[in-house]
């Protein structure tokens, strides 16, 4: 099969998980042209599985992307929104609601990712633990934290009296 269509296959899946990582659609689709530009530069001799493949370089991009962002947003002040994005809510069933974009916040990005894929996308220990490069017990057991994390009701930064009185 052509690299361009198999890689088309997959685009709608890799999408959305750029974009649940991430939360804004400039940088998912960012994050899923470099996966399409190393989907092409890559040896098609030494891939098993083009999806296998293709979820392990954008949840691996995604995680690279989140670690670097982080920074930025824990210098800013205030709560952090990603940007919503809704197709056709009769078209697309998977869209998330703002609300479990805001619960994903609390999450660091393996954390993300390892949730994201179990949870949304219902992938087998196995393969993530491949995606994200950790073993499938340390992939349950950040699952574990993942779903602490996410039903915990507590802000993920907490602002000193200053810069409370401050905003």
């Amino acid at each position: 099969m052509n690299a361009e269509l198999e890689f088309e296959q997959y685009r709608g899946r890799l999408f959305s998980i750029a974009y649940r990582m991430l939360g804004s659609v400039a940088d998912a689709e960012d994050i899923l042209q470099e996966t399409f530009i190393r989907w092409m530069q890559a040896s098609r001799d030494d891939i098993r599985s083009a999806k296998a493949f293709l979820v392990t370089i954008i949840t691996r991009l995604c995680i690279n992307q989140l670690q670097s962002a982080r920074v930025q947003r824990e210098e800013y002040v205030g709560q952090w929104l990603p940007e919503p994005f809704i197709i056709d809510e009769d078209h697309d069933p998977g869209s998330l609601s703002i609300a479990f974009l805001v619960l994903l916040e609390r999450l660091n990005p393996i954390e993300r990712a390892v949730f994201l894929l179990r949870e949304v996308f219902d992938y087998e220990y196995a393969e993530i633990a491949a995606a994200v490069g950790q073993s499938e017990a340390n992939c349950r057991q950040i699952l574990r934290r993942a779903r602490q994390h996410v039903r915990a009701e507590r802000p993920r930064f907490q602002a000193n009296e200053e810069e409370h009185d401050a905003l």
